[in-house]
């Protein structure tokens, strides 16, 4: 695990220009200051001492301390963050959805066996290292063997793809790297489902200085060893950039109060769950994913009003009327795999509430053509190690061990519920339908998309619904 601070600079156009470069601090101690003064900018950086930067900042930052926390919010600072589980990158997602930033990706990404993070690092008690360890292979062995069984259908059902032929049969250099890429990402794309959520990624994060903080309560009072290490690395990181907000960056009593809550009800949920699909006996391990949907119009509004509100909406960036925007959605299904969560969770507007209890396996057995008895022989096979994985997971969950989590995979199914405005549901409808989405994220959109069509058919053929076609 490494977490490296990146400072901004000032481009050469701006320098050229005369324009101020100021700390981050420094930043936002000046806009702080648009409170108390009408001057303007100039006369504000007048009174900056050049000899002495601290006073100007110092004596605005004590007023965090009572009560203007937003003047943090005013201090920029990037963080790139390497080597922590996809878990861990989860879980940071959960807590910063409004951040800026990337995610090394499971589409575009072959991962081995040496990507896990070490059990130390994770925390895992020693007397489940060895079985730990044995599973995850076993986990990674399956990942290899599937990516090569769907690299094959790839090329022997290249329909399936859905790469246009006219790309197939074009035969130059630029068109055949296309359909190799395109066939790799298919591959990838039903393949990850076995990747273990212990594997390492990285992350890249931009957010106020403030947002830094607030993760740092979060992890440094979180009972997983991994998130304690990261809360420990960002901290020390933050010390570069605003020194003056490290105090606030520690353990929070009430933080680790409301951890222990969620995690309490979490165990109750997995008490409770019937787990036919991951039991022994089971015969099918993928849980119907069963789509739900509930609207809350604004008084006296009709399904004629919202289509209006569609009439000018050309592109999912463009606005909406404002009856959709006054529309309260809740929108889920009862499982989803962690693969499709992990981008799900990335939306930045509303709450989503995903609690990682497990409910099924899924690993995309429903890709395969109706005909081909031997690849569903294939496939069935190996969902044997997801499934015992994620049994696995659901029974450690069940004893109260929050490590559970290192031992789930991506094909590893939990309930997933987003509560937005109608304007942002149908936004993110019409992003995870459309050009180059994951074919599965894609199914669960079209889903609730078809329930809300019951209700508001007079929005169909405005929506702009995509068909997920590769890019």
């Amino acid at each position: 695990m490494r977490v490296i601070q990146t400072a901004l600079r000032a481009t050469p156009a701006t320098e050229k220009a005369n324009r101020p470069a100021l700390t981050p601090e420094l930043l936002a101690a000046t806009g702080a200051r648009y409170s108390r003064s009408n001057e303007g900018l100039e006369a504000i950086l007048a009174k900056i001492d050049p000899k002495d930067l601290d006073k100007s900042v110092d004596s605005i930052f004590r007023m965090i301390d009572y009560g203007h926390q937003s003047i943090a919010d005013m201090a920029p600072v990037a963080m790139f963050i390497d080597g922590v589980s996809i878990w861990l990158a989860y879980y940071i997602w959960t807590l910063c959805p409004t951040a800026g930033g990337q995610e090394s990706s499971t589409r575009y990404i072959k991962l081995s066996l040496d990507g896990l993070v070490p059990p130390t690092d994770l925390g895992l008690p020693e007397a489940d290292r060895a079985e730990w360890s044995s599973g995850m292979a076993e986990c990674f062995q399956t990942y290899q063997r599937t990516l090569e069984f769907w690299e094959a259908v790839a090329v022997e059902n290249p329909a399936l793809t859905g790469i246009p032929k006219s790309l197939l049969e074009d035969p130059s250099d630029k068109a055949q790297k296309k359909v190799a890429r395109m066939r790799r990402n298919f591959s990838f794309d039903r393949a990850r489902y076995f990747l273990p959520s212990a594997v390492a990624t990285n992350v890249m994060l931009i957010m106020s200085a403030r947002a830094w903080v607030i993760l740092c309560q979060h992890l440094l009072s979180h009972p997983l060893h991994e998130a304690r290490l990261l809360g420990a690395a960002i901290r020390a990181e933050l010390e570069l950039c605003v020194p003056r907000m490290v105090k606030h960056a520690c353990v929070k009593e009430s933080v680790t109060a409301e951890l222990k809550q969620d995690f309490d009800l979490l165990q109750s949920l997995a008490g409770a769950i019937a787990s036919s699909y991951l039991d022994d006996s089971a015969s099918a391990f993928d849980h119907p994913p069963v789509p739900a949907i509930q609207v809350m119009v604004p008084p006296g509004i009709t399904g004629r009003e919202l289509g209006q509100d569609l009439a000018f909406h050309d592109n999912r960036y463009a606005g909406t009327g404002p009856h959709l925007r006054r529309t309260a959605v809740r929108f889920g299904w009862e499982a989803v795999a962690f693969a499709e969560v992990r981008d799900l969770n990335r939306h930045r507007t509303g709450t989503k509430y995903c609690p990682l209890a497990p409910v099924g396996f899924y690993c995309a057995t429903d890709q395969l053509p109706a005909q081909s008895k031997a690849g569903t022989e294939v496939l069935k096979a190996v969902a044997e190690v997801g499934r015992r994985a994620s049994a696995k997971a659901l029974s450690l969950l069940r004893r109260g061990d929050p490590a559970y989590v290192y031992w789930m995979v991506l094909g590893t199914q939990v309930p997933f519920e987003h509560v937005t405005t109608a304007n942002m549901f149908i936004y993110e409808a019409e992003l995870r339908t459309g050009v180059g989405a994951h074919y599965r994220y894609a199914k669960h959109l079209r889903d609730v998309l078809a329930l809300w069509y019951k209700s508001y058919p007079e929005t169909k053929g405005l929506i702009l619904e995509g068909s997920a076609e590769p890019e």
